[in-house]
């Protein structure tokens, strides 16, 4: 069958098994399908504004910038280049996307009316815009200092910087954030203002103290003081392009300053080793640091920011958070940028994957399994396990879109294919 065929039929939103026998089959394990639904929905995932436009942003520059490591590769046709142009194709993602939504912004996604305005001197009405069609669809809102692509990031260092009128800037401009974040937060309940910095040095580091001594002394100065309506976290990262030696926000050193100063975590999933997952990360964090933030993206190798998929890393994650028994402590966001790809495309696959592994992991019989390991019944927790597989989770994610409104199956990519005619071919 070709594509073009498969889209058109009933096979493109359509479980062979019925609803009503998928719950029957749960229940035989303990599992209530509707309950696992109605929390799968409910769940908030934040969703990152730079898919759109390849990390570019809204700024007006005086000066050529520096990627800071960041780089989206691929230049399919359509990037958005305005916040209209953003904006629209988020609500167009937005429509084939089940459950509770928030959006998440960078600070250079300022809109300044066409005049310069410095990082270190944003504000909350640089974002009015953003603020209030997020709360026209109802949507709450996160918000990130951009401590990257601009000419003060010097040497690859920013809050880390030897250099005082650096570190000030990027301090200033840290604070400046937090402040957006505090007006959102008021406006649409707290936000998460999540600090990520790309400091680092190639190679042969000799002084790997003191950056990260400058690190803790500007972070104490931007969190110093407190906002009830911003939830704080911070995030690291195992290398960076052009940082390959030594990267000063370190995963030990993010997480003991998170414990130490009694801020939240933020955990990426392509930020650490190839081979390393998160998973188990999270019920040892969880001890001693909340909230926990997730950014579920996906690394290919040396890349961190692939689309998200309904793989094992993914669904792992999602599995260890609910198995933790305090997932109202974890927070959901995702975090990449494919410009191979129909961006939109690349939200709503990413979006319903980490739904699709939220509801994956509510649906598991969880109780069963827990039953068997404390009673030394090892075969039978690996047989529970096996078991999920033979589970009719198709019929039951069908569900979950059909409460939520949108297309099931791949019915979801005639309106992309629609909307690439309709409206990204005219930026091409």
């Amino acid at each position: 069958m070709k594509l073009e065929n498969l889209l058109d039929s009933e096979l493109s939103g359509r479980s062979e098994m019925p609803w009503e026998h998928a719950q029957e089959r749960y229940a035989e394990v303990g599992v209530d399908a509707n309950t696992a639904i109605d929390r799968a929905l409910q769940t908030p995932i934040s969703v990152h504004c730079w898919q759109a436009d390849d990390v570019v942003g809204l700024e007006v520059h005086d000066e050529a910038t520096d990627s800071g490591g960041l780089q989206a590769t691929g230049n399919y046709p359509g990037r958005a280049s305005t916040g209209d142009q953003i904006r629209a194709d988020f609500e167009m993602a937005a429509s084939l996307i089940p459950g509770e939504l928030r959006f998440n912004l960078h600070a250079m996604y300022a809109e300044t009316g066409g005049e310069t305005v410095d990082r270190d001197e944003l504000r909350p009405e640089h974002f009015e815009t953003w603020i209030d069609w997020c709360d026209e669809h109802g949507w709450g809102m996160d918000f990130n200092p951009t401590c990257f692509a601009h000419p003060m990031v010097r040497d690859g260092m920013t809050l880390s910087s030897a250099d005082e009128d650096v570190q000030s800037f990027w301090i200033r401009h840290c604070i400046a954030s937090r402040e957006v974040a505090r007006a959102i937060g008021q406006r649409l309940g707290p936000a998460a203002c999540n600090i990520w910095i790309p400091d680092g040095r190639k190679d042969a580091t000799v002084d790997r103290l003191g950056p990260r001594e400058r690190l803790m002394e500007a972070l104490d100065e931007v969190l110093d003081e407190k906002m009830p309506a911003v939830i704080d976290t911070v995030e690291s990262k195992l290398f960076g392009i052009g940082v390959e030696d030594y990267t000063v926000g370190s995963h030990e050193f993010y997480l003991l300053y998170a414990c130490s100063r009694k801020c939240g975590i933020c955990f990426d999933m392509g930020h650490y080793h190839p081979t390393e997952g998160i998973a188990d990360k999270i019920s040892a964090a969880l001890q001693f640091v909340s909230p926990v933030l997730i950014h579920a993206s996906r690394g290919v190798r040396w890349d961190s920011d692939h689309v998200t998929r309904f793989n094992d890393d993914l669904r792992a994650v999602c599995d260890e958070a609910v198995r933790s028994g305090r997932f109202d402590e974890i927070l959901w966001a995702t975090d990449f940028f494919d410009a191979s790809i129909n961006r939109i495309a690349a939200w709503v696959i990413g979006e319903r994957s980490l739904r699709k592994a939220l509801l994956w992991a509510m649906l598991e019989p969880g109780d069963l399994a827990r039953e068997a390991e404390y009673a030394g019944n090892g075969h039978a927790k690996l047989a529970l396990q096996e078991l999920r597989a033979d589970l009719p989770f198709a019929a039951v994610w069908e569900e979950l879109c059909r409460r939520a409104d949108v297309p099931g199956g791949l019915a979801w990519l005639t309106e992309i294919e629609r909307y690439e005619r309709e409206v990204l071919s005219d930026r091409m």
